[in-house]
């Protein structure tokens, strides 16, 4: 399948550390990820921790099956810790093979094994393959270059490959971030494809970050059963589930029709 052909810079990914943290960026001050370094397998950037909310939305029993993809690795962390906290079968796209490398060489991300596949390729051309569709049950995308300014996929055709690539109970997490951004474009782009009535957001992180949960096929919950699900995230895998269900809210935007 044909995909629209980008320019792309890639930076080398370097490190640096401060109070016990170690950050990847790629040649700029702006941190593309983080590890605190005595507790490498938990989640240390608060956009990131809230990039798992998806877990709010799935049962349960079944919040840990199945099989994850992340667009983007940044640092590694959901890599890791869907691999190693949530055992899953774990796949990350990275275009850029420094990022690859630094992640292995500085950031406690392991070799690929018989649940775990980190693919050096070009994230717009892994969700269009049809061969990758209806795969995953998670998906997270975290798609930023260099300049760290909005994100480098962010358009319908992108959205609707992502829909595509889920399972039929699939749920879809995007970091809206950047200078150039707006939150509510893009948003209104995945509502265009996933439908206003499946979207969720967070409230933004105080650097800006702002997390959208997008349901493939949405149950509508009451607040008694996320609580009990928020709960039994917590209990199980330390994450503040809880937290995010006080600030979880539906996207204002107008509804639109979603794609077929």
């Amino acid at each position: 399948m044909a995909t629209r052909k980008r320019k792309i810079e890639l930076a080398p990914a370097t490190m640096s550390e401060a109070d016990g943290v170690r950050y990847l960026h790629l040649g700029t001050p702006w941190v593309q990820g983080a590890m605190r370094v005595r507790k490498p397998h938990t989640l240390e950037l608060e956009y990131i921790q809230r990039m798992m909310a998806w877990m709010l939305f799935r049962h349960p029993d079944h919040v840990a099956e199945g099989h994850a993809v992340q667009l983007g690795l940044g640092a590694g962390a959901i890599t890791r810790f869907c691999h190693r906290n949530l055992r899953m079968k774990t796949t990350a796209v990275e275009l850029n093979p420094t990022v690859i490398t630094a992640c292995r060489m500085w950031f406690h991300l392991p070799e690929d094994d018989a649940r775990l596949t980190v693919l050096n390729a070009d994230a717009a051309r892994f969700v269009a393959d049809p061969a990758n569709h209806g795969t995953a049950q998670v998906l997270n995308v975290d798609l930023y270059d260099h300049d760290a300014a909005s994100p480098v996929l962010d358009d319908e055709v992108f959205y609707r490959h992502c829909r595509a690539l889920l399972a039929d109970d699939g749920v879809m997490t995007v970091n809206l971030f950047g200078r150039d951004a707006s939150f509510e474009r893009s948003a209104d782009r995945i509502a265009a494809v996933f439908g206003h009535d499946t979207l969720r957001s967070l409230r933004p992180t105080k650097e800006g970050n702002t997390i959208v949960v997008a349901c493939k096929a949405f149950a509508i919950l009451d607040r008694d059963e996320l609580a009990r699900r928020a709960e039994n995230i917590e209990t199980r895998f330390d994450l503040p589930a809880r937290k995010w269900l006080r600030m979880l809210r539906a996207l204002p935007a107008t509804p639109r029709t979603p794609a077929t």
